[in-house]
């Protein structure tokens, strides 16, 4: 499967959604609403679960498998408030000592013109920061698409995976190829430049781990997930910061510590 082949797999309506996988790896789960600012985004779903006996919270973008359902959830593009939420329930987590969990698919932010004057690019930035700062184990993964600055919103963790079919850049390939090639035609010669794929990104550097999607996929998603936080939870909270810091500055070359 080459790079363009897996972002339409990626964007694949059929493809696992966020409710599948609240239902078939967490127990328990109680859904969060609003960013006590001034709605509730259907964008970004987020609530208290339990797994294997931990209490977590979980965090993602929402797509739907329908027309109306994807207009329900604006097509997984979230607004300021829908980062606002995520911050919230990520502050909630550290102070109850919960891991944090965070799931990706989003083709990017929402761009129109409300979400601007709500403060998008703060919301963000507030994010970003906000996960760069947490006190407790983060773990992100991207399922689906991850564009742009609404997927790095929710992927600032301690450990970053992708699953085998999932995609991860700068930007979607019609943006780059328009802004490149004035010609977003050119999506699938974009694709191939990106090195947006996960093993792309692995062979980078700049995840941590690929989930193969084969018969095996659950119970290895589940295994590792486990031992993941297992192991994240045995460090102190300024050891996990500072390794989370570290682990992006590190990731242009460029940083001397």
């Amino acid at each position: 499967m080459n790079a363009y082949e897996t972002v339409l797999t990626a964007r694949s309506v059929g493809r696992n959604k966020m409710d599948y996988y609240i239902d078939t790896f967490f127990s328990d789960f109680f859904e969060l609403h609003g960013d006590r600012l001034y709605r509730d985004d259907p964008a970004v779903i987020g609530g208290i679960a339990m797994f294997h006996g931990i209490p977590v919270t979980i965090i993602g973008h929402r797509k739907g498998r329908s027309v109306e359902e994807n207009i329900a959830c604006n097509f997984g593009m979230a607004s300021p408030e829908g980062y606002r939420k995520a911050v919230r329930l990520m502050k909630q987590a550290e102070k109850f000592k919960r891991p944090v969990i965070t799931f990706v698919d989003t083709p990017g932010a929402y761009p129109g013109v409300e979400a601007e004057s709500n403060g998008q690019s703060n919301a963000i930035a507030q994010s970003i920061a906000c996960m760069c700062s947490l006190k407790v184990p983060v773990i992100s993964i991207i399922t689906g698409e991850g564009n742009s600055g609404g997927a790095l919103a929710l992927a600032v963790a301690d450990s970053v995976w992708m699953l085998e079919h999932a995609v991860y850049s700068i930007l979607s390939p019609e943006g780059f190829a328009s802004i490149l090639w004035k010609d977003p035609s050119l999506t699938e010669k974009a694709c191939g430049l990106m090195k947006m794929t996960a093993t792309e990104l692995l062979q980078a550097g700049l995840i941590d781990g690929m989930i193969k999607e084969d018969d095996t996929f659950e119970k290895e998603f589940d295994r590792a997930l486990y031992e993941k936080i297992k192991q994240l939870q045995k460090k102190k909270p300024e050891l996990l910061v500072k390794e989370r810091y570290l682990k992006f500055r590190r990731m242009d070359g460029l940083y001397d510590e």
